[in-house]
């Protein structure tokens, strides 16, 4: 089917999300990806376990039979992830713990995640999508 893709940094966030909130009717499956900003020095995520995980993750988003949308939100760098006061490690929502973090948007609420240890594994990812 298809797969509709928006992208935020913490700057931009509420604006995207709130266009993603009002299309989540429109879709089978609504995630957030919580990612590591890439470093400009290598053009490569800085979190090695985003680097693993987010191909395996949008593969798997790309070859769903569903109706799909995926913000990609990026948490910015090293310094500013490892902040404890981070807006989304305090956010009631979302409490994010590491990155990548796969979150299941559904009736206004988190109703699944995959942490950053977890993140990777295809059969949880089809599990997440299918709301199993």
């Amino acid at each position: 089917m298809t797969l509709k893709v928006l992208t935020a940094t913490v700057s931009t966030f509420d604006s995207v999300f709130e266009k993603f909130r009002s299309e989540v009717p429109q879709h089978r499956a609504n995630l957030v990806l919580f990612l590591a900003d890439n470093d400009p020095s290598t053009s490569l995520s800085w979190c090695p376990d985003c680097v693993r995980a987010e191909p395996v993750i949008l593969k798997k988003l790309e070859a769903s039979p569903y109706e799909i949308a995926l913000l990609k939100a990026y948490v910015g760098d090293r310094p500013t992830w490892r902040n404890p006061h981070h807006p989304w490690r305090v956010d009631p929502k979302f409490k994010l713990a590491g990155v990548p973090t796969l979150i299941r948007w559904e009736n206004d609420a988190v109703t699944g995640r995959l942490e950053d240890h977890e993140a990777h594994r295809e059969n949880k990812i089809e599990a997440l999508v299918a709301d199993k």
